[in-house]
């Protein structure tokens, strides 16, 4: 599948960001074509950790979260990490940037903690969702329905949300957003 006509936002903090739920999407993403951008409140290298513990690999984001737009890309990727996402879930330009794709009704893709951004940015409410189980109460406190699945895409409220638990999912949800960038 090539997706040489699709453009990629990914968002993250500059530190916390679950490894192999940042790589992946983006390099599999770019190999297949897609012109992807990594955004982070500064351009500071992005510390990754494997397991929220471990020492990962660094990358250099290419942009601002302050200086993106939704209306720039197809699609967003956000990313696991319970720091990365504990911080960027109260986040301004995250937050705003979620709400401009939800409505452009522009596809969100959300691996593991991810979707927490999605419940402080009020677009959970009457979704399915299968992020990690650790923040399911919150999921389903924001009007969500959380599921224990590797994938799970809902298309209500007019937008398509892609969620998968953790890294094992990998496979099923960069598929997921290949068909949803093909489509």
């Amino acid at each position: 599948m090539t997706l040489n006509n699709a453009k990629v936002l990914i968002i993250v903090t500059n530190w916390g960001i679950e490894e192999t739920e940042l790589t992946r999407p983006l390099r599999d993403l770019k190999a297949a074509g897609a012109q992807v951008t990594l955004a982070a409140p500064t351009l500071e290298p992005c510390e990754t950790v494997q397991h929220d513990r471990y020492e990962g690999e660094t990358l250099t984001p290419d942009a601002l979260l302050s200086d993106v737009q939704a209306a720039d890309y197809d699609l967003l990727v956000v990313p696991g990490g319970t720091c990365n996402v504990d911080r960027i879930r109260v986040n301004k330009d995250a937050i705003t940037l979620a709400q401009e794709f939800a409505h452009e009704g522009k596809p969100i893709a959300a691996i593991c903690h991810g979707a927490w951004l999605l419940v402080n940015a009020e677009l959970i409410a009457g979704k399915t969702a299968s992020p990690c189980r650790y923040i399911a109460a919150d999921i389903e406190n924001a009007g969500g329905h959380y599921v224990d699945r590797e994938l799970t895409v809902d298309d209500t409220n007019g937008w398509k949300l892609i969620t998968s638990r953790k890294p094992d999912d990998l496979d099923a949800f960069v598929g997921a957003i290949k068909n949803a960038l093909a489509a």
